[in-house]
Protein backbone atom coordinates (compact mmCIF):
# COMPACT_ATOMS: atom_id res chain seq x y z
CA UNK A 1 0.00 0.00 0.00
CA UNK A 2 1.38 3.84 -0.92
CA UNK A 3 2.02 5.65 1.85
CA UNK A 4 -1.19 7.80 2.43
CA UNK A 5 1.31 11.27 3.06
CA UNK A 6 2.79 10.57 -0.66
CA UNK A 7 -0.02 12.69 -3.16
CA UNK A 8 2.37 12.74 -6.16
CA UNK A 9 2.52 10.06 -7.88
CA UNK A 10 5.95 9.10 -8.82
CA UNK A 11 7.08 6.38 -11.73
CA UNK A 12 9.90 5.75 -12.93
CA UNK A 13 11.71 2.92 -15.64
CA UNK A 14 15.09 1.73 -14.69
CA UNK A 15 16.73 -0.21 -17.03
CA UNK A 16 20.12 -1.75 -17.07
CA UNK A 17 23.01 -0.60 -19.85
CA UNK A 18 23.61 -4.20 -20.82
CA UNK A 19 22.47 -3.45 -24.47
CA UNK A 20 20.14 -0.96 -26.84
CA UNK A 21 16.54 -0.89 -25.99
CA UNK A 22 14.23 -2.98 -27.69
CA UNK A 23 10.01 -3.86 -28.15
CA UNK A 24 9.63 -5.41 -24.69
CA UNK A 25 12.03 -3.13 -22.79
CA UNK A 26 9.98 0.32 -25.00
CA UNK A 27 6.95 -1.52 -24.18
CA UNK A 28 7.71 -1.07 -20.44
CA UNK A 29 9.37 2.34 -20.49
CA UNK A 30 6.05 3.47 -22.19
CA UNK A 31 3.68 1.98 -19.99
CA UNK A 32 5.37 3.41 -16.59
CA UNK A 33 5.56 6.80 -18.65
CA UNK A 34 1.78 7.18 -19.36
CA UNK A 35 0.46 5.81 -15.82
CA UNK A 36 2.72 8.47 -14.29
CA UNK A 37 1.56 10.98 -16.78
CA UNK A 38 -2.11 10.62 -16.96
CA UNK A 39 -2.20 11.07 -12.74
CA UNK A 40 -0.23 13.90 -13.96
CA UNK A 41 2.69 12.32 -11.91
CA UNK A 42 6.73 12.66 -12.44
CA UNK A 43 8.82 10.20 -14.21
CA UNK A 44 12.33 9.70 -13.24
CA UNK A 45 14.97 7.50 -15.27
CA UNK A 46 17.15 5.44 -12.93
CA UNK A 47 19.79 3.58 -14.48
CA UNK A 48 21.02 0.59 -12.64
CA UNK A 49 24.53 0.23 -13.50
CA UNK A 50 25.49 -1.60 -10.21
CA UNK A 51 26.36 -4.64 -11.94
CA UNK A 52 29.48 -2.80 -13.85
CA UNK A 53 30.99 -6.23 -15.66
CA UNK A 54 27.73 -6.75 -17.26
CA UNK A 55 27.32 -3.07 -18.45
CA UNK A 56 28.16 -1.74 -22.04
CA UNK A 57 30.41 0.79 -23.39
CA UNK A 58 27.84 3.90 -24.34
CA UNK A 59 24.02 1.92 -23.23
CA UNK A 60 23.40 4.27 -21.19
CA UNK A 61 23.46 6.96 -23.43
CA UNK A 62 22.38 5.10 -26.47
CA UNK A 63 19.56 4.41 -24.16
CA UNK A 64 18.49 8.13 -23.11
CA UNK A 65 19.02 8.83 -26.70
CA UNK A 66 16.44 6.36 -27.84
CA UNK A 67 13.61 7.85 -24.67
CA UNK A 68 14.59 10.81 -25.88
CA UNK A 69 13.60 9.87 -29.80
CA UNK A 70 10.23 8.68 -28.55
CA UNK A 71 9.05 11.37 -26.94
CA UNK A 72 9.74 10.49 -23.35
CA UNK A 73 11.63 12.76 -21.44
CA UNK A 74 12.06 12.34 -17.89
CA UNK A 75 11.77 14.48 -14.84
CA UNK A 76 14.74 15.34 -12.52
CA UNK A 77 18.56 14.16 -13.33
CA UNK A 78 18.84 10.71 -13.87
CA UNK A 79 20.17 8.08 -11.26
CA UNK A 80 22.70 5.98 -11.86
CA UNK A 81 23.33 2.95 -8.96
CA UNK A 82 26.72 3.23 -9.03
CA UNK A 83 27.01 6.08 -7.31
CA UNK A 84 24.99 5.04 -4.27
CA UNK A 85 26.80 1.73 -2.83
CA UNK A 86 26.97 3.74 0.81
CA UNK A 87 23.30 3.70 0.66
CA UNK A 88 22.74 -0.15 0.03
CA UNK A 89 25.84 -0.64 2.72
CA UNK A 90 23.41 1.08 5.67
CA UNK A 91 20.59 -1.28 4.64
CA UNK A 92 22.41 -4.47 4.77
CA UNK A 93 23.90 -2.87 8.11
CA UNK A 94 20.36 -2.37 9.33
CA UNK A 95 19.49 -5.55 8.34
CA UNK A 96 22.38 -7.37 10.13
CA UNK A 97 21.34 -5.47 12.98
CA UNK A 98 18.15 -6.75 13.38
CA UNK A 99 19.61 -10.57 13.01
CA UNK A 100 18.02 -11.50 9.37
CA UNK A 101 21.09 -11.92 7.54
CA UNK A 102 24.16 -14.13 7.80
CA UNK A 103 27.16 -14.88 5.61
CA UNK A 104 26.97 -17.93 2.83
CA UNK A 105 29.66 -19.86 0.96
CA UNK A 106 27.97 -21.98 -1.45
CA UNK A 107 28.50 -21.91 -4.87
CA UNK A 108 26.00 -22.43 -7.42
CA UNK A 109 27.52 -26.23 -8.21
CA UNK A 110 27.20 -26.84 -4.66
CA UNK A 111 23.20 -25.99 -4.09
CA UNK A 112 22.83 -28.51 -7.58
CA UNK A 113 20.85 -26.19 -9.63
CA UNK A 114 18.87 -26.01 -6.68
CA UNK A 115 15.80 -23.32 -6.99
CA UNK A 116 15.14 -23.20 -3.51
CA UNK A 117 18.14 -22.42 -0.71
CA UNK A 118 18.16 -25.10 1.52
CA UNK A 119 19.51 -23.46 4.56
CA UNK A 120 22.99 -24.72 4.44
CA UNK A 121 25.00 -22.25 5.43
CA UNK A 122 22.47 -20.92 8.21
CA UNK A 123 23.72 -21.70 11.65
CA UNK A 124 27.49 -22.07 9.99
CA UNK A 125 28.81 -18.62 11.68
CA UNK A 126 30.51 -18.37 8.22
CA UNK A 127 32.83 -14.77 8.84
CA UNK A 128 34.77 -14.86 5.48
CA UNK A 129 33.67 -11.55 4.54
CA UNK A 130 34.26 -12.67 0.51
CA UNK A 131 31.23 -14.86 1.53
CA UNK A 132 27.38 -14.04 -0.11
CA UNK A 133 25.13 -12.40 2.87
CA UNK A 134 21.57 -13.71 3.05
CA UNK A 135 18.51 -12.47 4.52
CA UNK A 136 16.72 -15.45 6.76
CA UNK A 137 12.95 -15.49 5.63
CA UNK A 138 11.63 -18.39 7.93
CA UNK A 139 8.03 -19.21 7.27
CA UNK A 140 7.12 -15.52 5.42
CA UNK A 141 4.28 -15.29 3.86
CA UNK A 142 3.79 -12.47 1.19
CA UNK A 143 1.05 -11.87 -0.94
CA UNK A 144 -0.06 -8.34 -2.70
CA UNK A 145 -2.58 -6.89 -5.30
CA UNK A 146 -0.73 -6.28 -8.78
CA UNK A 147 -2.74 -3.70 -10.98
CA UNK A 148 -2.35 -5.38 -14.16
CA UNK A 149 -1.19 -9.24 -12.64
CA UNK A 150 -4.21 -9.23 -9.90
CA UNK A 151 -3.74 -11.60 -6.22
CA UNK A 152 0.35 -12.58 -6.23
CA UNK A 153 1.12 -14.47 -2.95
CA UNK A 154 4.30 -16.58 -2.34
CA UNK A 155 5.76 -18.77 0.36
CA UNK A 156 9.29 -17.20 0.14
CA UNK A 157 10.47 -20.19 3.28
CA UNK A 158 8.76 -22.98 0.71
CA UNK A 159 9.37 -21.26 -2.50
CA UNK A 160 12.29 -19.31 -2.55
CA UNK A 161 14.09 -19.85 0.69
CA UNK A 162 16.81 -17.68 2.37
CA UNK A 163 18.05 -15.23 -0.51
CA UNK A 164 21.21 -13.31 -1.20
CA UNK A 165 21.51 -9.33 -0.54
CA UNK A 166 25.14 -9.27 -1.03
CA UNK A 167 26.50 -11.05 -3.94
CA UNK A 168 29.83 -13.32 -3.54
CA UNK A 169 31.74 -10.65 -5.68
CA UNK A 170 30.70 -7.83 -2.97
CA UNK A 171 28.31 -6.16 -5.66
CA UNK A 172 24.83 -5.48 -3.68
CA UNK A 173 21.83 -7.87 -5.31
CA UNK A 174 19.33 -6.36 -6.77
CA UNK A 175 16.50 -7.19 -4.64
CA UNK A 176 18.30 -5.36 -2.02
CA UNK A 177 19.43 -2.08 -4.29
CA UNK A 178 15.76 -1.84 -6.19
CA UNK A 179 13.96 -1.30 -2.79
CA UNK A 180 16.46 1.12 -1.44
CA UNK A 181 16.46 3.23 -4.43
CA UNK A 182 12.70 3.39 -4.70
CA UNK A 183 12.51 4.15 -1.22
CA UNK A 184 14.74 7.00 -1.52
CA UNK A 185 13.31 8.02 -4.40
CA UNK A 186 9.85 7.84 -3.08
CA UNK A 187 8.73 6.15 -5.79
CA UNK A 188 4.59 5.51 -5.44
CA UNK A 189 4.25 3.20 -8.61
CA UNK A 190 6.32 0.66 -9.91
CA UNK A 191 5.38 -0.60 -13.38
CA UNK A 192 8.04 -3.01 -15.01
CA UNK A 193 7.90 -6.47 -17.07
CA UNK A 194 6.08 -9.56 -15.57
CA UNK A 195 9.21 -10.92 -15.72
CA UNK A 196 9.86 -9.47 -12.45
CA UNK A 197 6.48 -10.25 -10.96
CA UNK A 198 8.10 -13.38 -8.92
CA UNK A 199 11.14 -11.32 -7.38
CA UNK A 200 8.31 -8.53 -6.24
CA UNK A 201 7.39 -10.72 -2.66
CA UNK A 202 11.35 -10.76 -1.86
CA UNK A 203 11.26 -6.77 -2.03
CA UNK A 204 8.27 -6.48 -0.38
CA UNK A 205 9.97 -8.91 2.57
CA UNK A 206 12.91 -6.00 2.55
CA UNK A 207 10.47 -2.86 2.58
CA UNK A 208 8.87 -4.28 5.99
CA UNK A 209 12.34 -5.21 7.60
CA UNK A 210 14.11 -2.09 6.59
CA UNK A 211 10.78 0.01 8.02
CA UNK A 212 9.65 1.40 4.03
CA UNK A 213 6.44 1.79 2.72
CA UNK A 214 6.47 0.31 -0.21
CA UNK A 215 5.17 1.05 -3.55
CA UNK A 216 2.02 -0.03 -5.79
CA UNK A 217 2.90 -2.14 -8.74
CA UNK A 218 1.92 -3.05 -12.17
CA UNK A 219 3.64 -5.75 -14.26
CA UNK A 220 2.83 -5.71 -17.65
CA UNK A 221 3.07 -8.36 -19.76
CA UNK A 222 6.07 -9.48 -21.45
CA UNK A 223 6.56 -9.50 -25.83
CA UNK A 224 7.21 -13.09 -26.41
CA UNK A 225 8.77 -14.04 -29.78
CA UNK A 226 8.29 -16.18 -32.92
CA UNK A 227 9.86 -18.70 -30.49
CA UNK A 228 7.70 -18.58 -27.77
CA UNK A 229 10.67 -16.44 -25.52
CA UNK A 230 10.79 -13.05 -24.27
CA UNK A 231 12.37 -10.42 -26.08
CA UNK A 232 15.61 -10.01 -24.27
CA UNK A 233 19.26 -8.82 -25.17
CA UNK A 234 19.99 -12.69 -24.57
CA UNK A 235 17.72 -13.16 -27.22
CA UNK A 236 19.36 -10.79 -29.68
CA UNK A 237 16.03 -8.71 -30.01
CA UNK A 238 16.25 -5.99 -32.54
CA UNK A 239 16.93 -2.76 -31.51
CA UNK A 240 14.33 0.22 -31.38
CA UNK A 241 14.84 2.37 -34.53
CA UNK A 242 13.93 5.85 -33.64
CA UNK A 243 13.05 6.95 -37.16
CA UNK A 244 10.21 5.15 -36.91
CA UNK A 245 9.45 6.16 -33.31
CA UNK A 246 5.53 6.91 -33.81
CA UNK A 247 5.43 3.34 -35.76
CA UNK A 248 7.03 1.61 -32.30
CA UNK A 249 4.51 3.63 -30.27
CA UNK A 250 1.56 2.88 -31.96
CA UNK A 251 2.55 -0.68 -32.23
CA UNK A 252 3.24 -0.82 -28.64
CA UNK A 253 -0.03 0.97 -27.92
CA UNK A 254 -1.29 -2.01 -29.37
CA UNK A 255 0.24 -4.73 -27.51
CA UNK A 256 -0.97 -2.73 -24.39
CA UNK A 257 -4.39 -3.00 -25.24
CA UNK A 258 -5.32 0.57 -25.85
CA UNK A 259 -6.30 1.22 -29.17
CA UNK A 260 -4.69 3.84 -30.92
CA UNK A 261 -7.36 5.84 -32.80
CA UNK A 262 -6.48 5.08 -37.36
CA UNK A 263 -6.20 8.20 -37.58
CA UNK A 264 -2.74 8.34 -35.34
CA UNK A 265 -0.86 6.33 -38.03
CA UNK A 266 0.00 9.71 -39.94
CA UNK A 267 0.72 11.51 -36.84
CA UNK A 268 3.99 12.88 -35.45
CA UNK A 269 5.55 11.50 -32.10
CA UNK A 270 4.27 14.00 -29.44
CA UNK A 271 1.18 13.74 -30.74
CA UNK A 272 0.80 9.80 -30.43
CA UNK A 273 2.11 10.69 -26.91
CA UNK A 274 -0.44 13.29 -26.38
CA UNK A 275 -3.35 10.86 -27.03
CA UNK A 276 -1.91 8.26 -25.18
CA UNK A 277 -1.60 10.30 -22.41
CA UNK A 278 -5.29 11.14 -22.35
CA UNK A 279 -6.34 7.65 -23.28
CA UNK A 280 -3.85 5.84 -21.16
CA UNK A 281 -6.30 2.73 -18.92
CA UNK A 282 -4.19 0.55 -17.08
CA UNK A 283 -7.06 -1.93 -16.82
CA UNK A 284 -6.92 -2.46 -20.44
CA UNK A 285 -3.68 -3.76 -20.45
CA UNK A 286 -3.96 -7.60 -20.63
CA UNK A 287 -2.14 -10.05 -18.22
CA UNK A 288 -0.54 -11.98 -21.15
CA UNK A 289 0.20 -10.99 -25.20
CA UNK A 290 -1.00 -14.16 -26.63
CA UNK A 291 0.32 -13.10 -30.02
CA UNK A 292 4.01 -13.14 -31.02
CA UNK A 293 5.23 -9.65 -32.62
CA UNK A 294 5.24 -8.82 -36.19
CA UNK A 295 8.94 -9.79 -37.93
CA UNK A 296 11.05 -6.88 -37.94
CA UNK A 297 10.28 -4.69 -35.31
CA UNK A 298 12.51 -1.59 -36.65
Amino acid sequence: MVDATRALYRGRFAPSPTGPLHLGSLLTAFASYLDARSAQGEWWLRIEDLDAPRAVRGAADDIRRTLEGHGLVWDREVVQTRDRVDRYTVALERLAQAGLTYRCSCSRSQLGGATVYPGTCRNRGITDVHAAVRVRVDAASIGFVDRIQGLVRQELGREVGDFVVLRRDGIPAYQLAVVVDDADQDITDVVRGADLLDNTPRQLFLYDALGLAPPRHAHVPLVIDAHGEKLSKQTFAERIDTASAAANLLRVLQLLGQSPEPALTAAAVDDVVRWAIANWRVERVPRVLRLPPLVGTG
